[in-house]
């Protein structure tokens, strides 16, 4: 559950920030929540492996957009263009991550967040902003994305860890 509202959480301040203050501030959202977004979704495409996933991760996406739209009106043509996005991105990135599957997790998930972030690049402010953009943007949120993704694997994987050590007599995990 921590992972869904993380993950919502992120989606909607990104399309919130990125409506109030244009594509200025992409790169930064690109590094800080869609990084996060790109490791959460692995995260629960580990939980959700076998349990009605393409329809768990469909209605995650359309919830971020729709809580984006639903607090701020003059979010909706970020929010319809994110949810495009993340629909392409998380299917190239399933696809990746599948492939990917007898190798170490870190490397399941950079590997397959290295694609969707360059779907979602290109997807992203091509809708969002029009074209023609300047590909400076484009570029530069690509590589916050996969930059901000490796950060936030090693935040999640440290809190993991911490929360299945021996110091948790319940050892939960995330």
């Amino acid at each position: 559950m921590l992972y869904v509202v993380t993950y919502l959480v992120a989606v909607v301040l990104a399309n919130i920030s990125v409506t109030m203050f244009g594509p200025s501030v992409a790169v930064l959202n690109a590094f800080l929540f869609i990084g996060l977004d790109l490791t959460a979704r692995d995260r629960l495409h580990d939980a959700w492996q076998n349990d009605r996933l393409f329809f768990k991760m469909a209605g995650l996406i359309a919830t971020g957009s729709s809580l984006s739209f639903v607090l701020n009106r003059d979010a909706g043509p970020v929010a319809l263009a994110s949810f495009l996005a993340f629909a392409g991105a998380a299917s190239v990135d399933a696809l990746v991550y599948h492939r990917l599957l007898n190798y170490p997790r870190w490397l399941r998930i950079n590997g397959s967040n290295i694609p969707s972030a360059a779907v979602d690049s290109l997807v992203f402010p091509a809708l969002a902003f029009g074209f023609p953009l300047l590909w400076k943007i484009m570029l530069g949120q690509f590589a916050a994305k996969v930059l901000g993704g490796l950060c936030w694997s090693f935040v999640l994987s440290a809190i993991e860890h911490r929360r299945i050590s021996p110091a948790n007599p319940q050892n939960e995990r995330l």
